[in-house]
């Protein structure tokens, strides 16, 4: 199982916000800690605000910030707001082509996994994996600079 770039995406922008709790994030350094593409983050920060868990500001003073405490806020809320399905063989959708589908005990087992990762996930909130600002730019090989 892999999450999706916007599950990844997600997790990653809201321990940035958390890391710095006491003022507005922008885009921009959050790309110099996470070097993927713009529109990716444009389009977690959209859909975390769209939830209520960012709040954005517009404009030459804009950024985002978590909109509500970090432990309030449970990873597995996160990841089922982010992922699209949740299906880990392909028999357990409705378009399946697998000719022993009526008669296998896999997607049976495959829900089960995935309700014992949800549970892990729902058990964790983003308090639990909250780093300190440095953290973002300490790693070898990242030579980017933090933005104070």
């Amino acid at each position: 199982m892999r999450l999706t770039m916007l599950s990844d995406y997600a997790l990653r922008v809201l321990m940035y916000a958390a890391a710095n709790p006491d003022r507005l994030v922008t885009i921009d350094e959050t790309l110099r800690a996470f070097p993927v593409s713009r529109g990716h983050i444009m389009k977690v920060v959209l859909t975390l605000g769209q939830a209520g868990i960012l709040r954005s500001q517009r404009g030459r003073a804009g950024g985002f910030t978590l909109a509500v405490p970090p432990d309030n806020i449970r990873l597995g809320d996160v990841l089922r707001l982010t992922e699209p399905d949740y299906r880990l063989v392909e028999c357990q959708g409705s378009q399946s082509t697998c000719p022993i589908t009526s008669a296998c005990k896999l997607p049976a087992i495959a829900q089960a996994a995935l309700a014992a990762f949800m549970t892990v996930m729902d058990e964790h909130t983003l308090a639990d994996v909250m780093l300190q600002p440095a953290d973002f730019f300490s790693q070898p090989g990242n030579d980017r600079r933090q933005v104070t």
